[in-house]
């Protein structure tokens, strides 16, 4: 056990497990304590971190008047991370400490590894039910619901089979401050999370207890509907499932939490992170004959369809030039000849004229 001072304020704290395990943070239900969870304890601890505390108005840590809010109640949380150097932590809150932990699945999810939400609500009830329940603590304390408390938390089967449990559970309701208990009450009257959850991306897993009567397995079920992807498991108990059902809880809880990440798959036209070690290693194959062929031809084919297009470009940039040759050439053609005719004439006229003479 260790106080650890928030400001001016005092939570007890206790952390187990190995130093250099991933951190989970276990948060309580209303009317208990971190001792809630001594039956998780021993399968936990083989895996993580783990770091539980006595919510505000709870066991041993600060009773501050009320009313508190889901968000003072979450900020506590992140107090105690930061305090521990925990940047980012799995989480785990059962009733009161699973509406804490989706506060901080919406409000801070960068803190938020993945999340166990137990036998919980986005939104606790009614009201007039709080209010009603703030009347009686407020007139006989916490003695005049510790009764129907005990069968709400647990069937009628578990309290027979189970007395030494009981007896510690009552003791732990009983030694909550009556103020504590009404300002965290306060808190879940008027929270409601139904839309906020719906932006929650952290893997979730939702258990519910199919006995329960304080938050009913259609309260669970509402948040894994809420939550893309969330998963959902129901136990054979009541509220307390972790205490009643330890067994099936500590199974479904540690198989969740250690499982391996989800791998993003990388879209096609993702690029090789070492190109060239890609190009070295790959292996060029011959290609079928057919295809060697096939190619051959429509080269030939582009080949012919690229000579004739450069023919016609020059065709049409020297259309004068070669006009201009061919009129040359026969204007050459026609003055030699025109030039040898001249001659020839005079000597046909000459030679007349001598034969005349003759």
């Amino acid at each position: 056990m260790a106080d650890m001072k928030i400001g001016d304020e005092i939570f007890n704290v206790e952390v187990e497990g190995p130093a250099n395990a991933p951190p989970l943070i276990l948060s309580n239900s209303l009317g208990s304590d971190l001792h809630m969870w001594d039956p998780q304890m021993p399968a936990l601890t083989r895996h993580f971190r783990v770091i539980r505390y006595d919510s505000r108005g709870h066991g041993k840590s600060v009773a501050s008047e009320g009313p508190y809010s889901f968000e003072q109640l979450g900020r506590d949380a992140l107090a105690i991370l930061d305090g521990l150097g925990v940047e980012k932590a799995s989480w785990m809150g059962l009733s009161k400490g699973g509406g804490v932990g989706q506060w901080l699945l919406v409000h801070a999810p960068d803190r938020i590894e993945r999340a166990v939400l137990a036998n919980t609500a986005a939104k606790f009830g009614a009201p007039d039910v709080w209010n009603e329940r703030l009347r009686v603590v407020s007139e006989h304390g916490l003695a005049g619901l510790v009764e129907g408390t005990i069968d709400r938390w647990f069937t009628k089967s578990f309290q027979q089979k189970n007395p030494d449990a009981i007896a510690r559970i009552r003791e732990s309701f009983l030694a909550t401050p009556a103020v504590g208990w009404a300002a965290c009450s306060s808190a879940l009257r008027d929270v409601d999370l139904r839309e906020a959850i719906r932006a929650v991306r952290a893997p979730v897993l939702v258990v519910v207890g199919k006995h329960d009567q304080g938050t009913p397995p259609a309260a669970g079920r509402e948040i894994a509907d809420a939550i893309p992807g969330a998963r959902l498991v129901e136990l054979d108990a009541a509220h307390l499932s972790n205490v009643e059902a330890a067994e099936a809880f500590n199974r479904a809880v540690v198989e969740f939490l250690t499982e391996p990440a989800p791998k993003i798959a990388r879209p096609k036209s993702f690029p090789h992170r070492r190109p060239k070690k890609a190009a070295k290693k790959a292996v060029v194959r011959p290609e079928p004959r057919a295809a060697k062929k096939a190619a051959k031809k429509t080269a030939k084919k582009a080949a012919k369809k690229a000579g004739k297009k450069i023919a016609k470009k020059a065709a049409r940039k020297a259309p004068k030039k070669s006009a201009a040759k061919k009129a040359a050439k026969k204007g050459v053609k026609k003055g030699v000849k025109k030039a040898a005719g001249k001659p020839v004439k005079k000597a046909a006229k000459r030679a007349t004229k001598k034969g005349r003479k003759r």
